[in-house]
């Protein structure tokens, strides 16, 4: 297997929990980031002149970035080193938070949101090859359900602290907060990591033609499909990129069957069905649920009037419940496997988004935190398990571009899931409704316009979470074709 360090495996099995902790440091900052994102949107846009449409790029943004380079950065992962790719993951992350915050218009926060995302792809590429590599199969799923914690802890902490700093130190603050974390982070890893970290000597040629053809398919997918409420799906530019994207996508698949060294071996999907199913339903599980963060802190705070800080705890529900139970979750898919947990969890999620579809524009605090937890329920027991029987179903000589691929899978949802149910959630605004939804309005005439735009929103809230309940079913009929659970040793 490609070295971590040139230490032994029972060196590396001896500073298994170490490297645990470090590499839980960047599961926590990436979703923090984006939690507290979601929170301050409604004070972003009217700051930097952003639509609604505009300001989900904020987001999008930073996904698309992570979709695109996952798996390229996985494969070279795998050969040259993954902790030091994890490493220089934290320094463009925390370098894009110090020019997000710096950001003095729209297009500034939406480049340094992609230089964040690069960030993040560096360091979600290996996180969990780093995990798998140095437990054993049978404390792999525990492993892996403490990483998945520190994902949910930092969604936990997202929307409390993002409220709170917004509501007294203004928005940029929420990117100031990643670079004492992102220093910290460096630091101690610096400190672990043994020196003479080996490249592999028989590291691949870079699929360059490979990589831009999946980054064309992705880009021209989501673009029309964030825009599509603005611009209208029958629009020649909503139709062009939407083919653009399956044209690059068939030439994607052209291009991987027959490269010497593909960005995809494309064998884990045709001869590996758990490897396929369990990613699939990953795909459709973070396409069903990412956006419900975003669209209901939305809801809440321009439906129903909130603040930033009280949102943020409201919000609390979801992932509050995720990272307490996902420990427990990935230790009992060490015992009984994974796929009647990962699956019951995205029945679990359906039920919870059908509840949210549900809510009068008028609904209390105590329902729509009821609503959240359940969907953090279904999230914490799809997450882990699902994360080990991926992991558990490849060679150590690939566990980087597993992990990269999953990520991408991960990440890929969540863009699709902010570009779809967002636009649902927009498609009563239309142009001018899009641009007033933030404003609150000023005079009778603006303010009567703004109350209108609210009401159409929650209209189309509601759509969004039947559509995300929707995917959510299928992503669990996915997950019933995988086969049983055989880990690699």
């Amino acid at each position: 297997m490609p070295a971590l360090h040139r230490i032994t495996l029972d060196e590396l099995h001896e500073r298994r929990w170490e490297l645990l902790a470090l590499s839980s440091v960047g599961a926590f900052m990436a979703p923090l980031d984006g939690s507290i994102a979601a929170v301050a949107l409604p004070a972003i846009s009217p700051d930097l002149h952003l639509s609604f449409s505009a300001s989900i790029w904020v987001q999008a943004a930073y996904l698309l970035a992570m979709a695109v380079l996952l798996i390229p950065l996985g494969r070279l992962a795998d050969h040259r080193g993954r902790v030091h790719f994890y490493l220089a993951g934290i320094v463009v992350f925390t370098f894009g938070s110090l020019l997000a915050a710096l950001s003095m218009n729209g297009p500034w926060l939406i480049v340094s949101r992609t230089i964040q995302g690069a960030g993040g792809a560096l360091m979600s590429a290996t996180a969990a090859a780093i995990v798998t590599a140095v437990f054993p199969p049978r404390e792999r799923g525990r492993a892996l359900g403490i990483n998945v914690m520190a994902v949910y802890v930092g969604l936990s902490v997202g929307p409390v602290l993002g409220g709170q700093l917004v509501d007294h130190f203004g928005w940029r603050s929420i990117f100031l907060v990643n670079l004492p974390i992102g220093v910290a982070g460096l630091i101690w890893g610096w400190l672990l990591l043994p020196r003479g970290e080996r490249q592999e000597a028989a590291a691949p040629r870079p699929d360059v033609f490979g990589t831009v053809l999946l980054g064309a398919a992705l880009i021209c997918l989501l673009v029309p499909l964030t825009f599509a409420s603005e611009w209208g799906w029958a629009a020649s530019r909503t139709v062009s990129l939407l083919v653009l994207s399956a044209a690059s996508l068939a030439a994607f698949v052209f291009t991987e069957v027959r490269v010497k060294d593909p960005v995809l071996d494309l064998d884990l999907l045709l001869h590996n069905r758990l490897f396929a199913s369990a990613n699939l339903a990953a795909l459709l599980n973070y396409m069903a649920l990412y956006a419900i963060s975003i669209l209901t802190a939305v809801f809440l705070e321009v439906v129903q009037g909130k603040s930033a800080g009280l949102t943020g705890w409201i919000m609390l529900g979801q992932p509050g419940v995720q990272a307490l139970l996902s420990p427990l979750s990935g230790r009992l898919s060490d015992r009984v496997g994974s796929r009647l947990l990962s699956t019951s969890g995205m029945v679990i999620i359906a039920a919870g988004m059908v509840l949210l579809a549900t809510m009068p524009a008028g609904v209390g605090i105590p329902r729509v935190v009821a609503s959240l937890a359940l969907v953090g329920l279904g999230l914490a027991a799809f997450s882990a398990p699902n994360t080990s029987a991926i992991m558990g179903s490849v060679g150590r000589s690939q566990l980087s571009v597993a992990s990269a691929f999953l990520g991408t899978m991960r990440v890929t949802g969540q863009a699709l899931s902010v570009a779809v149910l967002a636009g649902i959630a927009a498609s009563k605004l239309g142009r001018l409704g899009g641009r007033v939804l933030y404003s609150g309005g000023h005079g009778a005439g603006s303010h009567a316009l703004a109350l209108l735009a609210a009401t159409h929103y929650a209209q189309g809230y509601r759509m969004a979470m039947v559509t995300g309940a929707g995917l959510a079913l299928v992503g669990a009929v996915a997950s019933l074709t995988r086969g049983a659970h055989a880990a690699q040793g």
